[in-house]
C-alpha cells in the first residue's frame, strides 16, 4: 500500500511538471502578478489542465485495454496496435468521416468502436484457424490483418484526399487538445473502472474456456465483455488524440513480472505506470526541441520499442 501511494505523488508530481512547461510562463510568479497573472491562468485553464487530464486519462486507460487483450489472448505480445483494432477503429473513422462528416464526435467514436470490435473479433476467428506453434505466431497475425486493414484505409483515404486525417489518428499527438476537445476521454475512464469491477472475471476467463465454465462463469459474454470495453477505449483514444504505441504492450509486461497475473492486483499499478509513462513521453517530447513539439507518438515509439526489446531479452522465458 506505501508503494502504491507513493507512486501516485510521483505520478502529481509529473502532472505538475506537465502544467508548468510551455511557452506561455504559468509559474506562481506569474499567476499572481498583475500584469501577467489573467493570460497565465487562461493559458493554465483552458490549455494545460486539460492537456495533462487528457494525458493522465489516456495513459490509464489504453494500458489497461492492453492488459486486457494480453489476458483474453493468452499472449503477452498483444495490444490493439498488434491485434488490428486501432486499424480497424481508423478505418471506421475514415468511413463516418466519408458518408457522415458533421456527425458529432460520439457518433464517430460509436461507428469508430463498431469496426474496432469487429476488427478483433475477426483477429480472435482466425487465431481459431491457425495452428500456434510459437507465441510469436499471435501478434504476427495482428500485424498482417491490421496490415491489410490499413492499406484499404490508405487507399480510400487517398482517393478522397483524407491522408493527412488519417496521419492524424494513427500518431499520438497531444499539442491541439484544449478544454472542450478532451472530455470524451473520460468515457475510457469509465470503461477502466468498469473493468476493475469485473477483474476477477477477466482474470477467471484468461485461464481458458474450461476452466471458467467449470466454475460456471459465462465464458463467451465475459470475453465479449472485455473486447467491447477495448474497442470502445481504443477508438475513443484513437479519435481524440491518435494512437499511442507500445503502451498497452509494455505496461502490462513490466506490472507482471513484478506484481504477478491477479488483475485485481495489477490494475491499480497498470494504471498508474501508464499514465506516468505517458506523461514522462510527453515532457520528454515538449523539451527535446524546445519550442517546438516532438509528437508523443514519436516519443512513444522510440521508448516503447526499446523497453519492449529489454523485456524480450532480458525476460523472454517469463514472457512466453
Amino acid at each position: 500500500m506505501k508503494r502504491l501511494v507513493l507512486a501516485t505523488a510521483m505520478l502529481i508530481v509529473l502532472g505538475l511538471i506537465s502544467l508548468l512547461i510551455g511557452v506561455g510562463d504559468v509559474s506562481l510568479s506569474a499567476l499572481f502578478s498583475p500584469q501577467e497573472g489573467q493570460q497565465a491562468a487562461q493559458i493554465l485553464l483552458i490549455s494545460r489542465i486539460p492537456r495533462t487530464l487528457a494525458l493522465i486519462l489516456a495513459g490509464t486507460a489504453m494500458a489497461v485495454a492492453g492488459t486486457i487483450m494480453q489476458m483474453l489472448t493468452r499472449n503477452r505480445f498483444v495490444e490493439p496496435s498488434t491485434a488490428g483494432t486501432v486499424e480497424s477503429a481508423s478505418l471506421g473513422l475514415l468511413v463516418v468521416t466519408l458518408f457522415a462528416p458533421e456527425a458529432p464526435v460520439l457518433v464517430k467514436m460509436l461507428v469508430a468502436s463498431g469496426f474496432a470490435l469487429a476488427g478483433t473479433a475477426l483477429f480472435l476467428r482466425i487465431l481459431k484457424r491457425v495452428p500456434l506453434r510459437s507465441v510469436m505466431t499471435v501478434p504476427l497475425v495482428g500485424i498482417m490483418l491490421g496490415g491489410i486493414v490499413g492499406a484499404i484505409t490508405t487507399f480510400f483515404a487517398y482517393r478522397f484526399d483524407l491522408l493527412q486525417s488519417v496521419n492524424a489518428w494513427t500518431t499520438g499527438d497531444f499539442s491541439g487538445v484544449l478544454r472542450g476537445r478532451y472530455e470524451l476521454l473520460w468515457v475510457a475512464s469509465a470503461l477502466t473502472i468498469f473493468a476493475y469491477l469485473a477483474a476477477d472475471r477477466l482474470t477467471l476467463a484468461g485461464m481458458g474456456r474450461d476452466f471458467a465454465t467449470n466454475l460456471g462463469l459465462r465464458y463467451r459474454s465475459i470475453v465479449s465483455l472485455g473486447l467491447v470495453i477495448v474497442a470502445m477505449v481504443t477508438a475513443t483514444i484513437v479519435v481524440t488524440v491518435g494512437m499511442l504505441p507500445f503502451l498497452g504492450l509494455i505496461v502490462p509486461n513490466i506490472v507482471s513480472l513484478v506484481i504477478g497475473d491477479n488483475m485485481r492486483r495489477s490494475l491499480p499499478w497498470v494504471a498508474l505506470l501508464g499514465a506516468g509513462l505517458v506523461l514522462i513521453c510527453d515532457i520528454v517530447g515538449r523539451l527535446a526541441y524546445y519550442p517546438y513539439e516532438i509528437p508523443i507518438g514519436t516519443v512513444m515509439g522510440i521508448v516503447g520499442s526499446g523497453l519492449f526489446l529489454f523485456l524480450l531479452l532480458r525476460g523472454r522465458e517469463r514472457l512466453a
